[in-house]
């Protein structure tokens, strides 16, 4: 019998540094989902927009944001995936959670920080890669500006999905939808971005572009509106295009200094 994973990307504007207003209209629309949905994710900073002012949200913002997404994956009997501003021994975060239905979960700390918009001065940087097991597949969360990082991402775990929450503004997203494919091609593995849509608080513009490719690079989902986008992954298709092009077996061994 062949595994499937259904995954619903959530597609949305945000309102800046705000929250409450954030949790109940992501609680709106995932209440919107069908039940068969396994894996939902949400975009980079969900609760509060690409904000550099980590200061201005209230400190326990990342642990109520984490109790909502316990809450409504054990509702929905769903992992449910994003990040949010985490505070944590006086350094703030962009964390990734991902929460699985039982309400257990897993972190990952933003590698990357964007120097562009100072990301490097409010947050602080994460140092360890996350590969999770669910459902029968082997899964690497990262964040946004890690997309440009190849070496970060490479697939030395064998993961099947690789997947990546935004806020890819729009000037740039040439970059975005290149990489992604390219990061599904090179990965021979799943490749999903969720971006945003709207204007942040700083009159920045998202245009959204999510998509989710196949291990061969070829598009399954994509949208440029405020909506949910649905897919269906397969883990026969990852061992069969992979047992018949064998092309991880000639990638290059490395090993990573952090």
């Amino acid at each position: 019998m062949s595994h499937k994973l259904n995954i619903a990307i959530v597609q949305s504007h945000l309102h800046w540094e705000n929250p409450k207003d954030n949790r109940k209209m992501f609680g709106e629309k995932i209440n919107s989902m069908p039940d068969n949905v396994d894996l939902i994710v949400l975009p980079e900073m969900f609760t509060s927009g690409f904000t550099m002012k980590p200061e201005r949200l209230d400190m326990a913002e990342g642990d109520q944001t984490l109790n909502w997404m316990k809450k409504m994956a054990k509702e929905r009997n769903s992992a449910i995936s994003g990040s949010t501003v985490y505070q944590e021994n006086n350094h703030y975060f962009n964390r990734l959670f991902f929460v699985y239905p039982d309400g257990t979960f897993k972190s990952y700390d933003k590698k990357h920080s964007f120097t562009l918009a100072g990301e490097d001065e409010a947050y602080t940087a994460g140092k360890e890669k996350l590969v999770l097991e669910y459902k029968g597949f082997r899964v690497c969360p990262l964040i946004c500006y890690d997309l440009r990082f190849p070496v970060w991402a490479r697939n030395v775990e064998g993961y099947d999905i690789l997947f990546y929450v935004a806020n890819w503004p729009k000037p740039r997203i040439a970059a975005w939808d290149t990489l992604l494919k390219a990061r599904a091609i090179e990965n021979m593995a799943y490749c999903i971005g969720v971006n945003r849509v709207g204007e942040d608080g700083l009159g920045y513009e998202y245009p959204g572009h999510s998509a989710v490719y196949d291990c061969l690079g070829e598009q399954m989902g994509y949208s440029e509106k405020d909506e949910i986008v649905y897919a269906t992954l397969s883990k026969e298709h990852i061992e069969s295009t992979r047992n018949k092009l064998r092309f991880l077996d000639d990638r290059d061994r490395f090993s990573l200094i952090v």
